[in-house]
């Protein structure tokens, strides 16, 4: 992805990050018990509000690690597909997670969330 723009960045996805987002919104129609309520793909990270609903009940039951396993795995497999690089990695091993609580841990996450392109520039990794 490259960000553009003067003030409020646009993002532009790359052939990856088009790839990326595709299968992202694809785990609300895998597992129908989890929604994507807000995300934003970065140059070196993503980040996901995803809502659980009924209690993860859902046929398949769905849990957190089993759908972000299977988006990062996809993604992967996608993504070396693509690019003629079959076993590179893409993702770190593991994922933080966080448990909102509360109206207003879920407003300082969506805006967090929403504000994270303009602090790309603050990145440790930005060119």
């Amino acid at each position: 992805m490259s960000i553009v723009g003067e003030g409020f960045p646009l993002l532009k996805l790359t052939r990856y990050g088009v790839i990326t987002e595709r299968l992202l919104l694809e785990i609300s129609e895998r597992y129908t018990e989890i929604n994507i309520d807000k995300y934003v793909i970065m140059p070196n990270h993503i980040h996901i509000l995803l809502v659980v609903k009924n209690g993860g009940r859902g046929n398949p039951s769905p849990t957190i690690d089993t759908a972000i396993g299977w988006f990062k795995y996809m993604t992967t497999k996608e993504i070396n597909k693509t690019s003629n690089a079959q076993g590179r990695k893409i993702f770190q091993r593991s994922f933080n997670d966080h448990i909102i609580r509360g109206e207003q841990d879920y407003r300082e996450i969506w805006q967090y969330i929403e504000n994270n392109p303009i602090k790309w520039t603050d990145d440790e990794f930005y060119d």
